[in-house]
């Protein structure tokens, strides 16, 4: 059975990174674009020759209620050169459309989980569906007590994607621990929880724990299966592990 696909319209568009655009999209057939925190949509397009072809983008809109018709939900799309997508991207204008599909997945917080900490981990937009969780986390932290690590790796401060609302949210909440792992560069004057190196490296501090712990891995391939490894070596049970892969494609 083909997949439905339904109109997007471009309503906003900001760079939040040199080579990341924060996109706003408004489903534009009448009907609403709700989405469980963490799932993803696909974006529809063909190639130069006519071949068709599809892209996938975590939701990363903050929302405590469902999105009803109207309302806009957002993406972050890193712009690659000679990207096929970067190119569909780049050339809409405010008003212009996207033929999309979804939302799909089950990189999601479940609601029958019962451990004491979320440890997050994500490089470049991988951080996307951690964003779009916070209402649910903020959630989880009132109703359970639950505590959150969410260690997430940049080169740079300047690619440190909605660094702004984790650290705002950290701030509201102490069980909350926002740990920026910058590889290249450190900000002028760092909070003490930034990290110099790769985040798989700064697992360890965290203790996982098997008894405690469920983990979401979100971003680069090597990043991801790392981190997967090193945890499966502290002992945490595969099904503890949730993953999802962001893969740079042309």
């Amino acid at each position: 059975m083909a997949i439905q696909q339904f109109p997007l319209k471009l309503t906003g568009r900001r760079m939040i990174a040199p080579t990341v655009a924060h996109l706003s999209f408004v489903r534009d057939d009448g009907q609403p674009l709700d989405f469980i925190p963490g799932q993803f949509i696909q974006v529809h397009f063909h190639y130069a020759d006519g071949t068709a072809t599809k892209r996938s983008y975590s939701l990363a809109t903050i929302h405590d209620r469902a999105i009803g018709p109207g309302e806009a939900v957002e993406i972050a799309v890193s712009y690659v050169p000679g990207g096929a997508a970067t190119a569909l991207f780049e050339g809409l204008d405010i008003g212009d459309h996207v033929q999309a599909s979804g939302p799909f997945g089950r990189f999601c917080l479940m609601p029958q989980d019962s451990n004491r900490r979320y440890l997050l981990v994500g490089t470049g937009t991988g951080v996307t569906p951690y964003r779009a969780m916070l209402p649910l986390l903020e959630k989880a932290i009132a109703e359970r007590g639950v505590e959150v690590v969410l260690l997430f790796g940049a080169r740079t401060p300047a690619e440190l994607l909605y660094g702004d609302d984790f650290r705002a949210f950290a701030d509201r909440h102490p069980q909350f621990r926002f740990v920026p792992c910058f590889s290249r560069e450190l900000p002028a004057d760092p909070h003490p929880d930034v990290r110099h190196g790769y985040v798989q490296q700064f697992l360890g501090e965290f203790a996982p724990s098997p008894d405690d712990d469920i983990a979401y891995l979100c971003g680069n391939p090597d990043m991801v299966d790392a981190t997967f490894e090193a945890l499966k070596a502290a002992g945490l049970p595969v099904p503890r592990i949730r993953r999802e892969k962001y893969v740079s494609s042309k």
